[in-house]
């Protein structure tokens, strides 16, 4: 039964996501799913009830008719145990067609599955302490975080307790399921900022502060950050949040955006649209009215942005101890390998794994003595701690093969214009390839070296899938969105034109200049001009 919400009395104001709302709480689709649709199938399901399947972390697949799901399971900061592993090999072996994605967003889907799956699915979740509830929908979702929480050298202090008493307080929490839109969180104290703080709702980012006399550890706070079509660069709020406060001054936040957030258009609801309007000032200003008054930020600790990436062998914090980086080619594994990487994880580790948001995987707690031995594993030959310089950095959505949002396939296309590079540019600096199938940034676009969004082009022969490119993304200091070119790129030839933008870089670049201060330097128009060139050549080829 859904709770009285002052804003249900303009009803006839909101839009048909919110009014449903109101007559149920998102949350008791749950146990629907469990006693009712799991029982009587597919079929027995009203139409109106899907929208609130992302309660339970369940996306009907493409397409609706054929009665799939996917499935998306939360795993806040990344940090799994290699039996929490084999549980989700397990789920996905016996009902999702072998098949594992990681996500962005640290998270692990599954796709293939039957309404009368979940509550088995449910409950071996749940009995290994994981969920998929409230991975989607208008709620607080899986908390980002730092993948090295407690093993990092370059963090203040280590966030996993404060990640696990978020996770506490939000989940399943009917003060805070039902929000404006989605609600994205991300923790991290590591002073490279690999939650990727800019791009989310509401973010925690290492910080210190003189208060009394003592040097105190703890974050500043940034609220409004959010990709999709309208993209938004998260702002900082002058205020210092000691470790002990975090869960407060959340709980004070995901308030305001509740009883302040937009509820009349679905794409204008995120916090983003909220912060834009009022700025960070008044928002603060009614934040304080919630939570009382705080300090003023201290002094930033953030000094760089490693992107998420952590491929190969480096030293943890505990002496002795390494943790080895992998890379999940487009972030699609199988259960298979995931049962392998369980049975690595205890053989050389502490038995434990960490999901990352560039959807690679860490084995971390590895004594010196035992480094070279895993690297000899034949499950890192794919999975590899060196990956090639284009497959080692690609991103992808997971496009229309399974999303009913997605206008193109990106998985496959990602995989082979990756390798494509990896054959055709030999290349001793990164660039960070991401995908996107439609203009929602499950892929995350905006933030990437190079940019791809899917659409549709006319041609002599019908419709086609295309791409536009956008370059120069970044998430350095306050971070910058990449800038569209002009033009759209059919799908069979995007490796191509990537290949050529890459080789303009490669010949005018500076010794040791990335790809993103090669941007930076000589502005957009020359790479306009590239793809021009490159276009016309194809037109005329």
């Amino acid at each position: 039964m859904a709770k009285k919400w002052p804003w249900a009395d303009r009803a006839d104001q909101l839009n048909q996501v919110e009014q449903l709302k109101l007559k149920q709480d998102g949350l008791d689709i749950i146990d629907e799913i469990i006693h009712i649709y799991a029982k009587e199938g597919f079929e027995s399901i009203p139409e109106e009830k899907f929208a609130l399947f992302k309660w339970a972390g369940v996306y009907q697949q493409r397409p609706k008719s054929d009665g799939y799901f996917m499935l998306r399971v939360r795993i806040p900061s990344g940090i799994l145990t290699s039996k929490q592993v084999r549980v989700i090999a397990q789920l996905a072996q016996e009902y999702g067609r072998g098949l594992i994605d990681v996500t962005t967003r640290q998270a692990i889907q599954y796709h293939w599955l039957r309404i009368e799956h979940f509550p088995d699915i449910f409950r071996r979740l749940n009995e290994v302490g994981l969920h998929s509830w409230e991975a989607c929908g208008d709620c607080p979702r899986n908390i980002v975080g730092n993948p090295l929480a407690g093993i990092d050298p370059y963090e203040l202090i280590d966030t996993r307790p404060i990640v696990e008493e978020l996770e506490k307080t939000f989940l399943l929490n009917r003060e805070f399921s039902n929000l404006p839109r989605k609600y994205k969180i991300s923790v991290s104290a590591s002073i490279y900022n690999p939650a990727n703080a800019q791009i989310n709702d509401l973010a925690f980012t290492p910080a210190v502060k003189e208060i009394d006399g003592e040097e105190v550890v703890g974050f500043h706070v940034w609220v409004g950050g959010g990709l999709s079509n309208r993209p938004h660069l998260a702002k900082q709020l002058d205020i210092f949040v000691r470790p002990e406060q975090v869960v407060e001054v959340a709980k004070g936040i995901t308030t305001v955006f509740r009883d302040y957030g937009y509820r009349e258009k679905r794409h204008k609801a995120r916090l983003k649209f909220l912060v834009a309007d009022w700025g960070v000032d008044k928002f603060l200003e009614v934040l304080t009215g919630v939570i009382g008054p705080y300090p003023s930020r201290g002094i930033d600790k953030t000094v760089s942005w490693n992107a998420g990436y952590f491929n190969g062998v480096h030293p943890q914090k505990q002496k002795g101890l390494y943790y080895v980086g992998l890379n999940i080619p487009i972030g699609r594994t199988s259960a298979d390998e995931f049962f392998q990487l369980a049975d690595l994880a205890d053989k050389y580790g502490s038995g434990g794994l960490r999901t990352v948001n560039t959807q690679n995987i860490i084995i971390p707690d590895v004594p010196e003595d035992k480094v070279e031995q895993l690297l000899e594993e034949p499950l890192l030959k794919r999975l590899s701690p060196k990956p090639k310089t284009f497959t080692g950095y690609a991103v992808s959505c997971t496009g229309n093969e399974f999303c009913n949002l997605a206008l193109t396939e990106t998985k496959d296309l990602m995989r082979r214009v990756a390798e494509y590079l990896d054959e055709e540019v030999e290349l001793d600096t990164p660039i960070r390839l991401h995908i996107n199938g439609c203009p929602n940034s499950c892929g995350q676009q905006q933030i990437a070296d190079i940019g791809l969004m899917g659409g549709k082009m006319r041609t002599a022969k019908g419709m086609v899938e295309a791409y536009t490119i956008s370059i120069g993304g970044h998430l350095f200091g306050a971070g910058k969105f990449n800038t569209q070119l002009k033009g759209r790129i059919q799908a069979d030839e995007v490796a191509p034109v990537l290949k050529g933008l890459i080789l303009f870089y490669k010949e005018q670049r500076k010794p040791n200049e990335t790809f993103g201060q090669f941007v930076e330097r000589v502005g957009i128009e020359p790479f306009q001009q590239r793809l021009d060139l490159l276009l016309s050549q194809e037109v005329s080829g």
